[in-house]
């Protein structure tokens, strides 16, 4: 039975279960997948209204301080883009990460099966990497991002085979579903590493920092043998010169003395550098409540005409740096606000986590955290929120693993 007082049903059970499904795994091999599942888990909480409101009004002081972050944070950028006359455009993701809150309801009206999510989770991983590896072994792309940009590619696909680990854990009484799990959570880890990607290695040293202390609860041999094996795959992938791992590494710190040397600026490090060089001139500037991002373009352009930026900053999209980004368009305020779509989540999931794996939410709330931890760990040297797919696929997971973790009563969701 559901924790609130809604009496569930297969047919709502077996299609929430499904969208649960259908998110992670068409999240890297659509382009459409993740809007398609935001729009699917509206309709379904709209069609089932009445229960849905009761859940939300059930659970309203254990879910409280998320809802409002995300509201907030839409209601502060809708309130810029009004005030400043700039395109509503900016609206939209906000807006749809805040109605993302649909994703929570249906889990709570449906009691949808959390493995449905976890078998998501690995089939997207292992499609990832037949996808990843065939644009990188057989088209020989060097940098390979599926349909996305490789950087974007790579931490979602990282983040699938967290949330598989996630899985396994929960699922660790079935030798069948531990298998999968486990072959979702090399496959993800595999598919980044053949992106080349940099950024998500932060992620892992936030997500081994919570794992570390509960890993001796799991009391699990093929999950202990998971854990050793994924780190032998990281750790060969640093070795095996053709995956170019270590040179990346190596030629970002080349990139970052070149830049700090007075040096060439077009470089992967050097670009970021002079762009988060340009964000600090604009944020002292206007520290409060920022501009919006085409005038703080133009005025990076000025910059740049005085001498003190080199151009090449005018030339790409955003920040690369979702904190620096935050404060250059909100200022302290934008920030905090932003900031605490992040917190937020991340206090709900640490506070349900505990030590003890063991305890029926545990393997949701561990999943929920390593999704916020993973993109803060990615918001250091990229804008993870600046696509819609990036936005979305946060905003969902969060909210639908908010739902699994309060209706978690049975070790097998």
């Amino acid at each position: 039975m559901n924790s609130n007082s809604t009496n569930t049903w297969a047919p709502a059970r077996n299609w929430i279960g499904a969208l649960a499904f259908f998110l992670p795994f068409l999240s890297l091999v659509t382009l459409f997948g993740v809007s398609l599942v935001s729009f699917l888990f509206l309709i379904s909480a709209l069609i089932w209204f009445k229960p849905s409101r009761d859940a939300l009004r059930s659970h309203w002081p254990q879910v409280r301080w998320v809802v409002l972050a995300f509201l907030l944070y839409f209601t502060f950028v809708l309130g810029c883009a009004l005030v400043r006359g700039a395109s509503m455009g900016s609206v939209e993701k906000p807006a749809r990460m805040f109605l993302a809150l649909t994703a929570l309801l249906a889990v709570l009206v449906s009691n949808a099966p959390r493995r449905a999510l976890w078998w998501g989770a690995s089939a997207g991983a292992v499609a990832s990497l037949a996808f990843i590896g065939w644009q990188r072994l057989a088209l020989h792309i060097d940098r390979p991002g599926g349909l996305i940009n490789a950087i974007t590619f790579g931490d979602l696909a990282l983040l699938l085979g967290l949330l598989s680990l996630a899985g396994a854990i929960d699922l660790r009484a079935s030798r069948r579903d531990t298998l999968l799990c486990g072959a979702g959570v090399l496959a993800g880890l595999a598919a980044s590493v053949l992106t080349g990607t940099r950024g998500g290695w932060v992620s892992l040293a936030l997500v081994a920092l919570v794992l570390a202390p509960r890993v001796r609860t799991i009391d699990s041999r093929a999950l202990s043998g998971l854990l050793a094996a994924g780190v032998l795959l990281l750790g060969t992938s640093w070795f095996v010169p053709a995956l170019g791992v270590q040179a990346r590494f190596a030629e970002g710190v080349r990139d970052a003395e070149t830049w700090y040397e007075g040096g060439s600026v077009w470089t992967n490090v050097g670009t970021r550098l002079e762009l988060w060089k340009g964000a600090a001139m604009l944020i002292e500037e206007k520290p409060l409540l920022g501009r919006d991002f085409d005038a703080a373009r133009t005025r990076l352009a000025e910059f740049a005409q005085q001498g003190r930026l080199d151009p090449l900053v005018l030339e790409l999209p955003h920040l690369h740096n979702d904190g620096l980004q935050a404060l250059t368009t909100g200022g302290v305020v934008g920030f905090v606000l932003w900031a605490s779509i992040l917190v937020a989540p991340l206090a709900f999931f640490m506070r349900r986590l505990g030590r003890d794996a063991q305890a029926p939410q545990f393997a949701a709330a561990l999943a929920g955290t390593f999704v916020v931890l993973g993109y803060i760990g990615f918001g250091l040297t990229e804008v993870i929120f600046w696509s819609m797919k990036g936005s979305l696929f946060y905003a969902l997971m969060v909210f639908m693993l908010m739902g699994f973790c309060l209706n978690a009563k049975d070790k097998i969701g």
